[in-house]
């Protein structure tokens, strides 16, 4: 009777050792949002933000500290009064119908371009703290050496597709930070590079480094973009000198420029969600208008970073219900003006622990639920954006890559339907042994990097380690074994000699 049994029961095949982990998907390089967007705000609710921000900017505008931005809006028929500058509705419309849709932004390697617009999601790390933490060390100021251990771990994870500021390099003077920087995203990553618009100088030598990394003229530079930068308000209404500078200048040279208000309800912006939405919304189309001043058809990005302040101690605070209201309704307001929209993943919490899980999962949430393109500080980004963690990065990629996974179509063939599968167990059977698992087990289901599955005894055999301890490790390993992509030697010479120029010049200090 046993032996019959036996017979019965479906024979297990040797499992398969792995001699590493699983390289990544392909997929995870170009994500698409598969999901019906939400919707927080009804359609006339939506028009009705856009008209009331269009008031704003033609009653009572916008203040610009810039002459060469000043001077823009006055040929295009602004109203200019001293440093206020106010826009008629007609030159807001008539600047997005100039802006482009879609896009793409191309780095080095062809295979690292993203797409921006429609339904295509890019992960961003975290951009521009002063201090770097990690398990080992604490919290610090941020170094040279943290900046390229940064770009090291965006180059690794396939599903972090560009670069950004990750954290501020302050063992570095300011007027060579800028040279270091782009050098380290040139030489130790082929991913597209982040810019930051600090005075003509600063980013006229960033274009110049990606000219020598790319081999290309000025002429062949300003045909399509190859890097982004980020563009913020002085909330409220006030664009600042270097601001306005990166607006025009990366106008003039066809790059992307994501026009970023940063409205805090409560503190620079109404308390009220409506309110900061409106303001938001004033300010990004103002910004907009006048890269399509500059140039028209000049890429640009609706960005979006309304969240909300402690009314306790006025302290920002990130991964809130209202900030992800605020996530679906700019969704809804960048597709009102047919723009590509910017959101965050970012979180209050001071370190890589519970809270700040929660709270970047429900930014990235709004973010995703929202519809956003651009999703930056997805990775890393904790203590309000004060800090750049090592083990948050890592503990946000796997988020990342369980996100991308779940962007994946839902197979249902025959086969994955499974009809004869389920007829082949008896009832109360299981089917770990059978042969549609066993052809499929290996690939079936997700496996993680860093959050673990075992069993209580198998945890506490382990060293009951907890995800962050874990997630120290693997940042650590990969550091250990990351090679830089290759890089034509003469380029990288000709990188190093531009570089040493620049600094014995004087370098560019921000402006």
């Amino acid at each position: 009777m046993a032996e019959e049994e036996a017979a019965k029961r479906p024979r297990r095949r040797a499992r398969r050792r792995r001699t590493g982990p699983a390289p990544p998907p392909a997929y995870y390089r170009q994500l698409s949002n598969p999901y019906e967007f939400l919707r927080v705000l009804e359609d006339d609710q939506v028009e009705a933000i856009h008209q009331a921000a269009l008031q704003v900017l033609a009653n009572d505008g916008m203040r610009l500290l810039e002459e060469e931005g000043l001077a823009h809006f006055t040929a295009a028929g602004a109203i200019v009064d001293d440093n206020l500058v106010r826009l008629d509705p007609e030159l807001v419309t008539a600047a997005l119908e100039t802006a482009p849709a879609e896009f793409d932004i191309t780095p080095r390697s062809p295979r690292r371009m993203v797409k921006v617009g429609g339904r295509s999601v890019i992960n961003m790390p975290v951009g521009g703290p002063p201090h770097a933490t990690d398990l080992d060390q604490g919290k610090r100021a941020g170094t040279l050496e943290d900046f390229e251990n940064f770009v090291r771990l965006t180059q690794h994870y396939d599903v972090v597709h560009t670069n950004d500021g990750t954290v501020e390099p302050q063992d570095v003077p300011l007027e060579v930070r800028h040279l270091q920087t782009m050098r380290a995203m040139l030489t130790l990553s082929d991913k597209a590079p982040f810019v930051y618009a600090r005075g003509r100088g600063q980013v006229s030598d960033a274009f110049d480094m990606q000219r020598i990394a790319l081999g290309l003229s000025e002429d062949e530079f300003i045909e399509q973009p190859w890097c982004f930068t980020i563009i913020n308000t002085n909330s409220p209404r006030q664009l600042d000198v270097p601001m306005c500078l990166g607006i025009i200048q990366f106008a003039e040279m066809n790059q992307v420029s994501v026009i970023t208000p940063f409205t805090l309800a409560g503190a620079m912006a109404p308390v009220t969600l409506a309110g900061a939405l409106t303001l938001q919304h004033a300010e990004a189309l103002f910004g907009i208008t006048l890269a399509q001043i500059v140039r028209p058809g000049a890429p640009v990005v609706y960005g979006a970073f309304t969240s909300n302040v402690d009314m306790r101690s006025g302290a920002p605070s990130f991964g809130t219900p209202e900030a992800f209201q605020a996530a679906l309704a700019s969704g809804q307001l960048a597709r009102h003006i047919g723009l590509p929209w910017r959101s965050s993943g970012s979180c209050t919490s001071i370190i890589a622990d519970a809270q700040s899980g929660y709270e970047t999962m429900m930014n990235m949430m709004g973010a995703v639920l929202g519809g956003a393109n651009m999703i930056l500080h997805a990775a890393g980004w904790v203590e309000s954006g004060l800090s750049a963690s090592f083990e948050k990065f890592i503990l946000d990629v796997e988020m990342l890559q369980m996100l991308a996974e779940a962007f994946q179509p839902l197979p249902t063939t025959e086969a994955d339907v499974a009809v004869d599968a389920i007829s082949g167990v008896d009832p109360g059977g299981h089917f770990f042994g059978t042969e549609h698992t066993l052809e499929r087990y290996d690939t079936a289901f997700y496996e993680p990097i860093v959050f673990s599955r075992q069993n209580f005894g198998q945890w506490e055999e382990a060293g009951s380690l907890t995800a962050t301890e874990r997630a120290n490790t693997v940042w650590k390993q990969v550091l250990a074994d990351f090679e830089p992509p290759p890089l034509d030697d003469a380029i990288a010479v000709e990188l190093d000699d531009f570089v040493e120029r620049r600094t014995s010049e004087g370098g560019a200090l921000p402006s």
